[in-house]
């Protein structure tokens, strides 16, 4: 059996899962919508078997720790997904949010609320932070540094981002970091991980 290839994203709101859903269909995937919860609920073994029943790739999985402090379930799940046989992750969306005591995690490439790639983290609204280059801080990015994801594109709070991410416009940042992800898979499959 093939592995499903996956896309990673550390925000499960109901603007996210919405604006994802939008997202999945303008590039031909598939959102599983019962990964959204805000903490997540269902578990590494529960999302993976939803992601088999997609019925196209790519597929993508939200995962959301609420503000946890501590490793929380939706941690716990994206280890399990992202380390499964079965599942091949071809990059990571990490979302900024307002967390305050979040390390980060690194990231390849930012978007902002424009759209426009930039070379600076981004905050919760998608404004560029001209302080942190290419870091996103959030209540769930962290885990991100404990597996190997190939591309990691950070953005603001999917659907939102002063209402430029809005469904009704297509979620057009969401979108944009979607197929950041995919035109990297196809350039170079097989590139080494972040540093």
């Amino acid at each position: 059996m093939e592995r499903r290839q996956v896309i990673l994203v550390t925000d499960g709101d109901q603007a996210a899962k919405t604006s994802l859903e939008v997202a999945a269909r303008r590039v031909g995937g598939r959102c599983i919508s019962l990964s959204a919860g805000n903490p997540s609920h269902l578990s590494g073994p529960e999302l993976v078997e939803l992601i088999k029943q997609a019925a196209n790739d790519p597929v993508l999985v939200m995962f959301d720790d609420c503000g946890l402090a501590r490793e929380g379930v939706g941690e716990q799940a994206l280890k399990y997904v992202a380390t499964h046989p079965d599942i091949e992750v071809l990059g990571a969306i990490a979302v900024a949010s307002n967390c305050k005591n979040s390390k980060g995690t690194p990231v390849h490439v930012t978007v902002n609320r424009w759209g426009q790639l930039t070379a600076n983290s981004v905050d919760k609204f998608g404004r560029p932070q001209y302080r942190h280059p290419l870091r996103i801080f959030g209540d769930t990015v962290e885990v991100l540094n404990e597996v190997a994801v190939p591309f990691v594109v950070g953005i603001g709070d999917i659907g939102k981002m002063g209402r430029k991410d809005g469904v009704e416009l297509g979620a057009p940042v969401t979108t944009k970091a979607v197929q950041l992800i995919l035109d990297h898979y196809r350039r170079a499959p097989k590139t080494p991980s972040r540093p």
